[in-house]
């Protein structure tokens, strides 16, 4: 079976995509990412961007896998794609920017409540992800895995016209909203989540 790899949101945290792991019966041919610094993780001083995430992804994927990603991860996800696509069978992206400019989409901006609430929680939480302001939109084009667009219908950090906008651009991919989740997608909704990606990854969900 392919390795199905978890990228969390700027949360940082394994936990967060566990509930929809759970839910789908997988083991060992799971992944759950922690981002270095992020949450109640140890930092990594060799990561300072996005593009590092993507670096740190790349090392420790030891085989080409599926990646679910939320959020920041899903940015991450995408350059992954795109720096090595060999190493990405499908993807899976819910609530992301997907690193295009946010400015046309009416999102809530989640940076003063970043600042305020989660940078004082942790002692390491990085300040650079709060300036950084990725754009590939020009690139993800170019991504031809086959991709599904698994959006909250009531996210307002990233509304679903955003997942509607990638369809646009991902030139493989479908757009899925969930009713009744919001930007914390796989724990607002983990039976519909993992539904969604039992159907798209053909495999049989322990529900």
């Amino acid at each position: 079976m392919t390795l199905i790899a978890f990228l969390p949101g700027a949360g940082g945290k394994r936990g967060f995509w566990q509930p929809v792991a759970a839910r789908l019966g997988l083991q060992d041919d799971a992944r759950l990412f922690a981002w270095p610094g992020f949450g109640d993780e140890p930092p990594d001083a060799s990561i300072q961007h996005l593009s590092g995430l993507a670096a740190y992804c790349i090392a420790c994927l030891p085989e080409p896998a599926h990646l679910v990603a939320q959020s920041m991860g899903g940015v991450v996800a995408l350059r992954i794609a795109l720096s090595r696509p060999d190493l990405v069978r499908r993807l899976i992206l819910c609530g992301t920017s997907g690193g295009i400019d946010m400015t046309p989409f009416d999102a809530e901006d989640w940076r003063e409540t970043y600042v305020a609430e989660y940078l004082p929680s942790f002692e390491h939480a990085p300040t650079w992800f709060v300036d950084d302001r990725t754009d590939i939109t020009g690139a993800i084009p170019s991504i031809v895995a086959p991709t599904l667009l698994l959006w909250g219908a009531e996210d307002r950090t990233s509304p679903p016209a955003v997942g509607e906008y990638l369809a646009t651009l991902l030139p493989n991919s479908r757009f899925v909203t969930v009713p009744g989740a919001t930007h914390a997608i796989a724990t607002d909704q983990p039976d519909e989540v993992a539904r969604h990606i039992e159907s798209f990854l053909g495999l049989k969900v322990a529900i």
